[in-house]
């Protein structure tokens, strides 16, 4: 009987302090970033404490869905400013990405992308990344893609 009562006074205990239920993944989008009737820019999952931030690959399109630049620096820079557009619906700036998974289709012109890619985040403690050489992304006058994972303290 006595091992009966703890146990039921530990379910109890266990039950009432546990994490508690609540709806842990939001997606949202930005007005200022294209939209692809269908996708979710991010997602956002929320871990207790903190929220993390996953957004789709961005691509160098305008909110009205025209190619910003021919080159991977000018595209790289709309790249970011999408990045950062849909961060900050989440209270979010570049500074909490911890990664980075980017597709380029030159390789030799990572020295391009870094040096825009590094007036966005936390040089301090730089994301990992992982960077691929792609034959082609979905346009062909499409030369870079990016997707980003961010966390963040919950408030």
């Amino acid at each position: 009987m006595k091992k009966i009562l703890v146990l039921v006074f530990t379910a109890i205990f266990l039950f009432s302090f546990g994490q508690k239920k609540m709806n842990n993944v939001e997606y949202k989008n930005s007005a200022e970033v294209f939209t692809i009737k269908g996708l979710s820019q991010s997602t956002s999952i929320d871990c207790g404490n903190s929220r993390m931030i996953l957004l789709s690959g961005q691509v160098p399109l305008d909110a009205a869905g025209n190619l910003v630049g021919n080159d991977v620096e000018k595209q790289t820079q709309q790249v970011f400013k999408n990045i950062e557009s849909i961060l900050k619906e989440y209270g979010a700036t570049g500074k909490d990405i911890v990664k980075l998974g980017i597709f380029i289709t030159d390789i030799s012109k990572t020295p391009d992308f870094r040096k825009i890619r590094d007036l966005y985040i936390n040089l301090q403690n730089p994301p990992v990344s992982s960077l691929v050489e792609v034959s082609r992304l979905f346009r062909d006058d499409v030369l870079i893609e990016v997707e980003a994972t961010a966390v963040i303290k919950n408030k």
